[in-house]
C-alpha cells in the first residue's frame, strides 16, 4: 500500500473539561471524527474544533454515538433501533449545522464506541446507523470498522463506504476489538504500535490476541485522541509509514 490515511476522534471536550490534545493531534491526522453532542461536544467544542481542523485542511467526518456523556459512550444502551436512528440523524445533523458557521462541511460519518461496536454484528443497529446518514446526505460515505456489518449494510443501500483499522488495540481471532476491560485491549508501546502498522500495510494481515494474523481492509487507521499516549503515538505512526515511502493522506479529498 503507497498511500493510507490517519485519523483521531476529536472535538471531545465539553464545557470547561478538556479531553486530549486536540491542536496537536490535527497537526498530524488527515482526518477527524469529531463528537456532535452524543458521547462528547457541544456547540462551542464543535465550532472550535471544525475550525481548527479547517486550518490545517484536515477533512472532519460526524462521530455520533451514544448519548451518554457519563460513560463516554462506551456503555451499550437498551435504545432500540429506531431510537439509534434518531439520535444518530440528529448528532449528525447539528454538526453539520455547526460546520456550517465554520465555513466548512462534514464529509463523512464515522460511529462512536459502544454504538459502532455493536453495528459490527447487530443488523439492526447497523442499518439505522446507515439509514440516519443517508437521511442527512447520502452523498457522505460511512467509515466503518473494517470487517462489519456495517460495511455491509452501507453498501446494500448504495453508500460509499471506507473502513478503517486501530493503532492503539489489540484485535481479537474473530476480527473484533478486544474489550477495553481485558489485557491487550490498549496498546501503548510507540515502537510496537508503528512497526505492527507498517506489517499490516505491507500483509494485508493483522495480529490477533491467541488466533492466527486476521485479513483486513484498510483506507484509514485510527489513533483515539483520548489515548494518554495519542499524540506520541500519531507522530512515531506518522513518521515511521513516511519513513517506509507510505504517504499519508485523507481517504476523502477536500471539495
Amino acid at each position: 500500500m503507497d498511500s493510507i490515511d490517519l485519523n483521531s476522534d476529536l472535538g471531545e471536550s465539553y464545557g470547561p473539561w478538556r479531553m486530549g490534545d486536540d491542536a496537536a493531534m490535527l497537526a498530524l491526522v488527515t482526518s477527524a471524527n469529531v463528537a456532535c453532542g452524543g458521547h462528547a461536544s457541544d456547540p462551542e467544542t464543535m465550532f472550535e474544533t471544525l475550525t481548527a481542523a479547517r486550518a490545517q485542511g484536515v477533512v472532519v467526518g460526524a462521530h455520533p454515538g451514544y448519548p451518554d456523556r457519563e460513560g463516554f459512550g462506551r456503555r451499550q444502551l437498551p435504545y432500540s433501533a429506531a431510537e439509534c436512528e434518531r439520535f444518530v440523524a440528529a448528532q449528525i445533523g447539528a454538526l453539520c449545522g455547526v460546520a456550517a458557521l465554520a465555513l466548512t462541511r462534514v464529509a463523512y460519518v464515522k460511529a462512536h464506541g459502544a454504538l459502532a461496536n455493536l453495528a459490527c454484528d447487530d443488523l439492526e443497529i447497523a442499518t439505522a446507523i446507515a439509514r440516519a446518514s443517508a437521511a442527512v446526505d447520502r452523498t457522505m460515505p460511512i467509515l466503518a470498522i473494517s470487517g462489519t456489518v456495517l460495511e455491509d449494510v452501507a453498501r446494500s443501500m448504495g453508500l460509499e463506504v471506507y473502513s478503517e483499522i486501530f493503532a492503539d488495540r489489540g484485535y481479537q481471532a474473530n476480527g473484533r476489538l478486544v474489550p477495553r476491560n481485558q489485557p491487550g485491549a490498549l496498546l501503548h508501546d510507540e515502537s510496537m504500535v508503528t512497526n505492527r502498522m507498517i506489517a499490516f500495510l505491507q500483509s494485508g494481515l493483522m495480529p490477533t490476541s491467541g488466533g492466527s494474523p486476521i485479513r483486513l481492509q484498510a483506507h484509514s487507521i485510527c489513533v483515539h485522541g483520548d489515548n494518554p499516549t495519542a499524540v506520541a503515538l500519531a507522530r512515531s505512526l506518522r513518521d515511521g509509514l513516511t519513513n517506509e515511502g507510505i504517504t499519508i493522506q485523507p481517504f476523502l479529498r477536500q471539495s
